[in-house]
């Protein structure tokens, strides 16, 4: 049996091709894919080779390279062994944006998708993940005021995490209008159409002081050190936009004189009390109750076979999209 795969052949091409899928073995199950969730930033970076030698993007990226981690589907066939899984359960697994997938049922990063999750809502469950990290790294709690800078897919789920958390002020900043109406209805309570370099007037204005927690979510070198100046006495940073030039990120002033605390958060922080499906059942459970509201977060939705369409749609207007969903 053959899936259909997105590649990338080498730097800045982007094909659709097909590949054999392993023997299914007695402990794996067989996945037929629904969607698969562009992850628009990190795949891009990839596929631009837009990461500075030495850096741990240079570790891993080898063209050709095979995108995605952000999939959905259904699970066909199980084999003799497997207890865990059943056909007709699914499954979210961070692999790559391909029809099917042979995967062994033993992998804790596999996790059962609850029924009355749509497909779309599961598919945000890997940026979930990552946002949950730096949820839980910065401390978001009850009356927080939280600045967001950046209303990318990362972002958008940030701030919905902040909003469940409780804090009193979410505060989204971007310069792109229409992902600032997304974020309204995920939780901001304020906007700011401007860039992180315009904002800190603003948020005084809005706020009457600076917030105490800033997000840069955005992945740009050149953004954290005007972070540094949004942040109020004392508070804290959360960087989780990872850049592919962390050498070109510099400290301000900021950092000593007014004792602030820069905090860091990736996909693979793990937790001793809390497994990654204890991660995605409390992310599914918010969804289920309303509380985290996907609405509009999905912009746009490709076939796969028109990757890529959807590499050059995000290579050349990124500002007009959030999600961005591969159909199988």
């Amino acid at each position: 049996m053959k899936a259909v795969c997105i590649r990338y052949p080498e730097k800045s091409r982007v094909d659709v091709v097909e590949q054999d899928l392993p023997e299914l073995g007695p402990g794996d199950v067989l996945v037929r894919s629904e969607v698969s969730l562009m992850s628009t930033g990190t795949e891009n970076i990839i596929l631009n080779a837009l990461f500075d030698p030495g850096t741990h993007w240079a570790n891993f990226v080898k063209f050709p390279y095979f995108p995605g981690y952000s999939s959905v589907g259904v699970v066909e066939e199980v084999g003799a062994e497997v207890e865990r899984f059943r056909v007709g359960d699914r499954l979210v697994f961070p692999r790559a944006h391909r029809s099917h997938h042979v995967l062994p049922s033993s992998d804790t990063d596999v996790v059962r998708v609850p029924s009355g999750i749509s497909p779309e809502d599961a598919s945000w469950f890997a940026l979930a993940r990552i946002t949950h990290n730096g949820t839980r790294n910065a401390g978001i709690g009850l009356g927080d005021r939280v600045a967001v800078v950046g209303c990318g897919p990362i972002g958008q789920i940030m701030i919905r995490w902040a909003a469940c958390c409780g804090a009193e002020r979410v505060v989204a900043i971007d310069p792109m209008p229409a992902r600032l109406d997304i974020a309204r209805l995920g939780g901001a309570t304020d906007v700011l159409n401007v860039g992180a370099d315009a904002a800190k007037e603003p948020l005084l204005e809005l706020l009457g002081e600076l917030p105490n927690l800033v997000v840069d979510t955005t992945g740009h070198a050149a953004v954290l050190p005007h972070c540094f100046g949004l942040t109020a006495m004392m508070g804290r940073l959360l960087l989780i936009g990872d850049t592919g030039s962390p050498a070109s990120q510099h400290l301000t002033p900021d950092l000593v004189t007014r004792g602030l605390r820069l905090i860091g958060a990736h996909y693979n922080n793990r937790y001793a009390d809390r497994n990654v499906e204890g991660v995605l059942n409390l992310y599914f459970g918010l969804v289920a109750s309303g509380r985290f509201r996907l609405d509009g977060m999905v912009t746009h939705e490709f076939a796969g076979a028109d990757a890529e369409a959807a590499y050059r749609l995000v290579n050349t207007r990124r500002g007009e999209t959030v999600g961005v969903l591969f159909r199988w």
